[in-house]
């Protein structure tokens, strides 16, 4: 009984994450497998017809518009590199010198039948393939496996909907922010005091390296948006895809400035050296506006990627509080800079640089800004659906657009589950 439990507990575990992506697409994968090889049992004369289940795993997709953009090529793929498989196997069997002749011959006809990014795959299956395979007359027997691998993937992917990534996105997207956040007040806290030119250039090198932060959200954040697409569990998905690629590209540009002014406070270190960057009291003011910039920064990333509801509408109301303090910081900073460039001029053009770049920031945050941006985005993604698919859109017109997308279209994206 002990026994039992042990390798039972982990099993419940799992199946107990069943909202988990990883886990639902684990599960779509293995039922995929599963009934493919259930049918081919009765279809096939092969007592073992590996090669269906085989073909679903390569067919099931981990959303549904990836599967329908890309499951015809993926199926030419696999079937391309069965039939390779299979003559080589009618020919000369599986040793050391065949398969590399398989390999070369099924990435040749790989781009002949113009299968693009699936190339490799027509290696794969074949190799895959010819291992077990048999020679004789069950070489077309393969054939009628993939084709049934094949139509049971899609089919687990039309009736069981792929999962929603959008809850990981989101999650990127808040840790994005959060790097930011510490990355200002680090540079705030600095700026307080005398700042090192070894300091300043390490925190513009930290800066720079966000770049490489952006390219993995933008990464999570295409797979979310892939699974929102013609997904039959999710509502508004256009409004989703374009809240969050707007609320990234906020994110991204003030990235940039902040990397701006990093180089600023390098260049301020430099000519200054080995006095402090600011006046006391100056500096002073950077380090709490920084720091308040930075808290509006992780509010703006809440608010994007909180749910359409009245957690959203709590989470702008605390951005604009945020935001409203730290503009009455910038405006006391703004006549502090202008004090100090009043008793010495000499560094003025950095001085001045520094209250451009957080006005900067701070009109990305800026709420109204926002919605205007998100309107502009959201008509112009239902112009080009408009002309790609006008029956598609005469559909959704006659159906009629939700009220819910029309009463919040400026503020959060909902996190479908």
């Amino acid at each position: 009984m002990r026994d039992v439990r042990e390798w039972t507990v982990p099993l419940v575990r799992f199946v107990g994450r069943h909202r988990d992506p990883v886990v639902v697409q684990t599960l779509r994968s293995a039922t995929a497998a599963t009934v493919a090889y259930v049918v081919a049992l009765r279809l096939s004369p092969e007592p073992a017809p590996l090669t269906a289940p085989l073909t679903a795993l390569l067919v099931v997709q981990v959303t549904l518009y990836a599967t329908l953009t890309n499951g015809i090529r993926r199926i030419g793929a696999v079937v391309a590199g069965v039939l390779v498989a299979i003559a080589f196997s009618l020919l000369v069997g599986l040793t050391w010198w065949s398969l590399a002749l398989l390999i070369v011959a099924a990435l040749a006809v790989g781009r002949v039948v113009r299968v693009e990014e699936y190339v490799p795959e027509v290696a794969i299956s074949a190799m895959l393939v010819l291992g077990v395979t048999t020679v004789g007359d069950t070489a077309w027997a393969r054939v009628v496996e993939t084709l049934i691998g094949a139509v049971v993937g899609l089919g687990c992917n039309l009736l069981l909907a792929p999962p929603v990534w959008v809850d990981e996105a989101g999650e990127s997207i808040e840790g994005l922010s959060r790097r930011l956040r510490r990355l200002m007040r680090r540079m705030g806290e600095e700026a307080a005091g005398r700042t090192p030119v070894d300091h300043a250039t390490a925190r513009l090198h930290e800066a720079r390296r966000l770049d490489h932060d952006i390219v993995e959200v933008d990464a999570a954040l295409r797979q979310a948006e892939d699974s929102l697409r013609l997904n039959p569990r999710v509502r508004e998905g256009l409004l989703h895809r374009v809240v969050l690629r707007t609320g990234l590209d906020t994110l991204e540009i003030c990235t940039v400035v902040l990397r701006v002014l990093a180089r600023t406070f390098t260049d301020l270190a430099k000519q200054r050296d080995p006095e402090p960057l600011f006046a006391p009291s100056t500096g002073a003011a950077v380090e709490q506006l920084l720091s308040e910039i930075g808290d509006a920064v992780v509010s703006f990333a809440v608010l994007v990627t909180t749910d359409v509801s009245v957690s959203a509408e709590s989470a702008e109301s605390r951005l604009t509080a945020e935001l409203h303090t730290a503009a009455a910081t910038r405006d006391k900073l703004a006549q502090l800079l202008l004090e100090e460039v009043q008793r010495d001029a000499a560094q003025w053009q950095l001085l001045g640089a520094v209250l451009t770049e957080v006005n900067r920031i701070l009109d990305e945050l800026d709420t109204e800004h926002r919605s205007r941006r998100l309107l502009e985005e959201l008509d112009r993604c239902t112009s080009e659906q408009r002309a790609r698919m006008p029956r598609l859109t005469w559909v959704r017109e006659r159906v009629g657009v939700p009220e819910r997308l029309r009463r919040n279209r400026g503020t959060g994206a909902g996190r479908s589950r």
